[in-house]
């Protein structure tokens, strides 16, 4: 099994921050914008789930989402997961079975935290699971570009540049 066949079998399509992607569960339960403190400013489905899939030859491009969001590894390589968080500290966390070395197989990433994603080893691929609760909306995705992100974190320009746009698609 490789990334291709993962693809078709899961009927996966192109997602803007790179990488592939289908939705698999948008709960029937919503809550109401006033229960979301500022985020929202309409209802949200109470959770969403996604199988999200990064072959070794591209990344997930830094950004962020106004709910948080749990990864959870099924099948590939380890994923390489990269975060700025709202306080300025990176983190780099290798999510998946990394044989025996302290695996991780589940990361929450919090609301607001910038992030990117690759692939651990080249020629390989990663499927993993993704729940946003709040459910995901994409009007509560914000994808950065390189400049903007080198401005907040200037620090870690050559990781940004790296796994960032230049420009928003």
């Amino acid at each position: 099994m490789n990334a291709e066949y993962w693809i078709k079998q899961l009927n996966l399509q192109k997602h803007p921050e790179g990488g592939y992607y289908r939705e698999t569960y948008r709960s029937n339960d919503t809550i109401k914008s006033n229960g979301l403190s500022s985020r929202a400013t309409e209802s949200r489905n109470c959770s969403t789930a996604i199988y999200y899939l990064l072959s070794g030859e591209e990344f997930s491009a830094f950004h962020r989402l106004k709910s948080d969001e749990i990864f959870h590894f099924y099948s590939g390589t380890p994923l390489q997961v990269h975060i700025l968080t709202k306080s300025g500290e990176y983190k780099s966390i290798l999510l998946g079975d990394t044989t025996g070395k302290n695996p991780t197989f589940q990361l929450v990433i919090n609301q607001g935290d910038w992030f990117a994603s690759e692939v651990s080893q080249p020629n390989s691929y990663c499927l993993i699971g993704c729940t946003v609760s709040p459910g995901f909306d994409f009007t509560d995705f914000e994808l950065a570009t390189a400049k903007e992100l080198i401005n907040q974190y200037p620090d870690y320009q050559r990781i940004i540049t790296r796994l960032s746009f230049e420009s928003n698609p």
